[in-house]
């Protein structure tokens, strides 16, 4: 699918999931509150990256795989996928710790 607009790409993937699907009780390790992963579909730079077919096919593979955690292996040794997770975490981190300082701006 060519990405005409920098939204089109992203919204393949945001409307074939919810949040109930992805997070089950019993494979929670840590927990990011919505607002925060909200904030990753407001992210030009993450729906740019998700323009690139080569990473959406990576997605697609981790998402039909039958052993996560292997293809989860394999994908991080994809410099794309890399850039791609690092950026992920970097919108959530940074958000955490601007609620975290104003946080005790509060206080």
């Amino acid at each position: 699918m060519p990405c005409v607009k920098s939204t089109s790409c992203f919204t393949v993937f945001a409307e074939s999931w919810t949040v109930e699907d992805l997070l089950h009780e019993d494979d929670i390790v840590d927990k990011v509150p919505l607002q925060r992963l909200q904030l990753l579909g407001q992210s030009k730079e993450l729906r740019d990256l998700l323009c690139n077919p080569h990473l959406r096919q990576l997605l697609r593979s981790i998402d039909g795989a039958e052993s996560k955690d292997d293809a989860m292996k394999a994908a991080m040794q994809e410099p794309l996928f890399v850039e791609f997770s690092d950026r992920c975490l970097k919108i959530v981190e940074n958000e955490e710790k601007s609620f975290t300082s104003s946080e005790a701006d509060d206080l």
